[in-house]
């Protein structure tokens, strides 16, 4: 099967390139060793997720992101505007092939030739495969790693994206873009909408947006197929959440009902 997901990658390389990072990205890049990698966001002002990837260190002065959805040349080119006199490139490889491939430590990388290895526990992700597949996504899924669809970013938090538990967010290492909005949610609460893994009643495709009396509380992000199963990571709001729970399955106005069989917290 040929992957939906082409690999966007985009390197940061240069003496500058982790302090450049640290300052701009939501994870703590400066504790990321070599071959190994994090996950992280490039938030907007709000707090709002522009982009997530896999930030991984290939040696002290060369950083390389995988992008889970967005646009790699666009956020290049965004990013380039903070690059000032900062001692850091920013390159746009050409899109390369993703597949799956075996069991590799979580947070692992390395390099195979040409491509990349991520390591994800019970599978790993080649960048750069002459196999393409899909055959990482339903694992994904069902671990709540999401993936963005090409019109979410820039609508959720983190919280939202469950990105703490995913430690692609840090609030003791200074100032990033969005970090006042994020930690205030993080001490204060107050977020009514998280992630969680569900199945459908139907295919839907990723990104659609489902709605319960006229309001918009059901945002699909990455939808497979296992068989004649299909599941799903979706932003819910915590008050139809509720309602789930107490009836089983939810029916939504276009006629796809859901059942959660998974929750995370922020």
């Amino acid at each position: 099967m040929t992957t939906d997901h082409p690999a966007q990658i985009l390197l940061l390389e240069g003496a500058d390139a982790t302090a450049f990072a640290q300052a701009q990205f939501s994870s703590n890049v400066q504790s990321l060793g070599v071959g190994r990698w994090q996950f992280g966001a490039w938030l907007d002002a709000q707090g709002r997720v522009l982009t997530l990837f896999h930030l991984a260190r290939l040696a002290d002065d060369t950083l390389l992101l995988l992008l889970r959805g967005g646009d790699a040349a666009a956020m290049a080119q965004s990013l380039q505007r903070f690059a000032f006199r900062s001692k850091v490139k920013l390159s746009v490889p050409e899109p390369r092939s993703l597949g799956a491939g075996p069991a590799v430590e979580t947070y692992a990388v390395h390099r195979e030739g040409d491509a990349y290895v991520f390591g994800c526990g019970d599978h790993s992700m080649t960048v750069g495969t002459t196999q393409p597949d899909d055959a990482w996504r339903l694992p994904q899924v069902r671990m709540g790693w999401p993936w963005l669809p090409h019109d979410v970013p820039g609508k959720l938090l983190p919280q939202s994206l469950s990105l703490e538990r995913l430690e692609a967010v840090a609030f003791d290492k200074g100032c990033y873009p969005g970090q006042e909005i994020v930690a205030r949610l993080h001490y204060r609460g107050g977020l009514k909408r998280h992630m969680h893994c569900v199945v459908l009643s139907q295919h839907v495709t990723e990104g659609t947006v489902l709605h319960r009396n006229g309001e918009n509380g059901i945002q699909l992000l990455d939808v497979v197929t296992d068989d004649a199963t299909v599941i799903a990571l979706a932003v819910i709001d915590d008050g139809l959440v509720s309602a789930i729970e107490n009836t089983s399955d939810l029916d939504t106005d276009e006629g796809v009902s859901l059942r959660v069989t998974e929750s995370w917290p922020a």
